[in-house]
């Protein structure tokens, strides 16, 4: 038995670290989503559109009143994929062979979930600036 599900384990482990990198892409946004977008638009004087996006999505204002669990998840998840893409997944592929028909798909999805990984880690960044960050600086500013 362990014959046969060793050939899927890359496969496996492949699909894991991926769907890993777009959890974290998902929730990188919704931090964006949540906090970051309608502060920016309020600092832009665009009031009336953060009230017209609030009516077409109420679902924000409950995901912006629990922010702190909004980013440690995305956070956690985001902290995780970078383990998973940058230390566990080179050392469970080394010896292992691209399958024979397509030899560059493991470099291809190496790639991808890198590419993934490092816009859902600026996406969570700048997030994370605007919901805590930019009050206490412009604060700082004003009183300057």
């Amino acid at each position: 038995m362990n014959a046969l599900t060793l050939p899927n384990a890359p496969e496996q482990r492949s699909r894991r670290a991926t769907l890993l990198n777009y959890f974290s892409l998902f929730s990188s946004f919704s931090t964006l989503l949540c906090c970051a977008l309608p502060s920016v638009l309020v600092l832009l004087g665009m009031g009336a559109t953060v009230a017209s996006l609030l009516s077409v999505a109420p679902w924000l204002v409950t995901l912006s009143r629990h922010k702190i669990w909004t980013f440690s998840i995305s956070g956690v998840l985001i902290a995780t994929s970078f383990v998973v893409t940058y230390w566990i997944a080179p050392r469970l592929q080394q010896g292992e062979a691209c399958p024979a028909d397509d030899p560059t798909a493991c470099g291809a999805a190496t790639r991808m979930s890198k590419v993934l990984l490092w816009i859902s880690a600026v996406i969570w960044s700048g997030g994370f600036f605007v919901a805590y960050l930019l009050a206490p600086i412009l604060q700082h500013m004003d009183q300057s």
